[in-house]
């Protein structure tokens, strides 16, 4: 075993050193361990102020510091403490300059010892609690029999227990935790008491803070009313329904119980208001939008009562337009909004130009803060062009018959009157770069037969994405989307060209340009499909704070058929990718690599050879 004497006097050795050094000090290289065996070596490391230097050019140099690392050797001792390990100790320490004296690895022996056990973990005096909600609690608790005596997993489990009877009608609870010794010196018996307290109720609520929202909105959104059971969760979800309004840039529920415990509890709901109208301007640049530029202008308090109002211009070589919207919260109730819209929108497709002019009426209902559902109702006049490259084949002109486009001027126009439902749920925190939980969704869509208008068609469509944290700061993302319509006895032309489906691009089989991926015309030319299934993948690391790096996979493809899709006909593209992070989501570039080109593909009317592409934009793929 080696002894710190002789280690510290070499502390002061290189102390020394570091002292000579023209630069900062001396680097540290490397920090390994030897016996550990137990728990995670990666976060006892990242727990220490002594890092090595990153392997990553330009990134900053971390120098050997004596007082931080002789903290260190304290503080593993400590790490081990607070997860169950009481008699680890640091044995030794081996520190090795380099030829140079520039660089050092440092070595660090750990002797674990034995973990203490908890041999049982009991709940007493939680009889006030639901049945099922205590069952909850004891299968659930994060210290569990047989596990270390973590100390993060014993506070851990009083915060659990305590907050158990907050929810349930005991606002001043209490839990104490009480430790048995056994027969066996490394085991101990658990024990966690509940004082429950009064059970009380919601007494008066008190509104302060805000100026031109009226008491109204804020109590209306409130979960809770008095005379109803206390519950802590039900303060939280009021709070978290304050916050999602937007009107506020502080909201706070307080209770206002006393050392008195009355049966009664008032609250206070405090508020600071947010600026109510909002101006944006944003411009960028992309590979598929190019120049882009777009202005919008939101009153969050439109006519009082939180109603929203707003105006949207965008203009880029992929769109342009303007759009008016309005949102009318508490629509009968808390959980529903009513919102309408109308639009003067423009698309410049690479297979097809169109506009669209009109409106929609949208009813919500957001049954909890992760699941929404919504009917809408579309009434919009189409007018849709078809690409040059495809007007001036002659041999396309049946085809365009078919489709409903004008042979001679490539125009296909009609009202489009139709009605969609949508479902979706969502645990993803943050939808501009996730990096954990889940998202999915459901669209159906009706066109047509008692909904009057010039088409008609029947639409389905639906997706799924998945985010799975994975060590050394990576994250595991999946997509898989698909979507089909139906055109009522199979004719084409029922359907506005506009909703035929494409693939390809920076957000779906980035080794294609957008659009590249449909069924083509006799001449190669990218027509569209009525069947589309789409699947992605990505492993996403952290290089530095800002920066990241993507390996991914795309497949899909896109068919003439109504429902039916072909396995062995899907399109292939691999690539990586670099991300930076922004305010407004990662700046992203993608190199993309097709596997299986298409053959007779026509991009601009020029036959296709090139195998990749490089895409610019902000946010991830998915």
């Amino acid at each position: 075993m080696r002894h710190f004497r002789s280690r510290l006097i070499l502390i002061g050795c290189l102390f020394v050193a570091a002292a000579c050094q023209p630069t900062n000090g001396i680097e540290v290289h490397r920090v390994k361990f030897t016996g550990v065996r137990q728990i995670s070596a990666s976060d006892l490391k990242d727990a220490l102020a002594t890092q090595p230097t990153s392997k990553l050019p330009f990134s900053r140099k971390n120098y050997f510091d004596r007082a931080k690392f002789e903290a260190d050797l304290k503080r593993i001792q400590a790490f081990y403490a607070d997860r169950g390990f009481p008699d680890a100790r640091v044995t030794g320490f081996d520190i090795a300059l380099n030829k140079t004296q520039t660089k050092v690895d440092i070595t660090i022996d750990i002797a674990e010892g034995q973990p203490t056990i908890a041999s049982s973990v009991a709940f007493d005096g939680f009889k006030g609690l639901p049945a099922a909600r205590l069952q909850t609690l004891e299968t659930r608790a994060p210290l569990e029999k047989g596990g270390r005596l973590d100390r993060s997993s014993v506070n851990s489990t009083r915060e659990l227990a305590m907050n158990a009877l907050r929810d349930n009608g005991f606002p001043y609870a209490k839990v104490t935790i009480a430790q048995q010794p056994t027969a066996d010196p490394k085991k101990v018996a658990i024990t966690f008491t509940a004082t429950p307290g009064v059970e009380a109720s919601f007494g008066p609520i008190a509104v302060a803070g805000n100026k031109s929202v009226s008491d109204g909105v804020i109590l209306r959104e409130l979960r809770y009313k008095p005379g109803d059971l206390y519950r802590r969760n039900i303060l939280l979800q009021s709070q978290r329904k304050l916050y999602d309004l937007d009107l506020f840039q502080f909201a706070n529920i307080q209770d206002l119980n006393t050392e008195q415990q009355p049966s009664e509890v008032p609250t206070r709901v405090t508020v600071a208001e947010a600026k109510h109208q909002r101006f944006q301007f944003s411009a960028g640049y992309g590979t598929e939008e190019k120049v882009r530029g777009e202005a919008q202008w939101h009153n969050l308090n439109f006519l009082g009562g939180a109603r929203e109002f707003g105006l949207h211009a965008r203009w880029s070589s992929l769109d342009r337009g303007v759009r008016s919207d309005f949102n009318q919260p508490y629509f009968f109730g808390s959980a529903f909004s009513l919102g309408l819209e109308g639009h003067q929108w423009y698309d410049d497709e690479p297979a097809f130009h169109e506009r669209s002019s009109g409106g929609r009426v949208t009813l919500t209902h957001r049954i909890s803060p992760r699941d929404t559902w919504s009917v809408t109702l579309n009434d919009e006049f189409e007018s849709s062009t078809i690409a040059n490259a495809a007007l001036n084949d002659l041999t396309l002109r049946p085809q365009l018959i078919a489709l409903g486009l004008n042979p001679l001027t490539g125009v296909q126009t009609g009202t489009l009157n139709s009605v969609a439902f949508d479902l979706q749920r969502s645990t993803a925190a943050n939808p501009l770069n996730a990096n954990h939980g889940y998202y999915v969704n459901a669209h159906l869509e009706q066109a047509g037969h008692w909904v009057r208008g010039t088409f008609a068609y029947s639409a389905l469509a639906g997706e799924a994405r998945g985010y799975l944290p994975a060590p050394l700061k990576t994250v595991l993302a999946g997509r898989l989307r698909y979507g089909t319509i139906r055109a009522p006895g199979g004719v084409e032309s029922e359907v506005p060209f506009f909703k035929r489906m494409f693939l390809g691009g920076s957000d779906s089989l980035r080794g294609w340009g957008r659009y590249e991926i449909s069924p083509l015309s006799g001449s190669g030319l990218p027509l569209g499909g009525f069947t589309m299934l789409e699947g992605a993948g990505e492993l996403r690391m952290s290089l530095t704070d800002k920066v990241g790096a993507v390996a991914f996979l795309d497949l899909g493809n896109v068919w003439s058929s109504t429902w039916r899709v072909y396995l062995n006909d899907l399109r292939y593209d691999v690539g990586p990718g670099l991300r930076y992070a922004t305010p407004i989501g990662p700046l992203r570039v993608d190199f993309g690599y097709q596997i299986n080109p298409i053959p007779g593909l026509l991009v601009d009317g020029v036959p296709q050879t090139r195998r990749w592409r490089v895409h610019f934009s902000i946010g991830q793929a998915f």
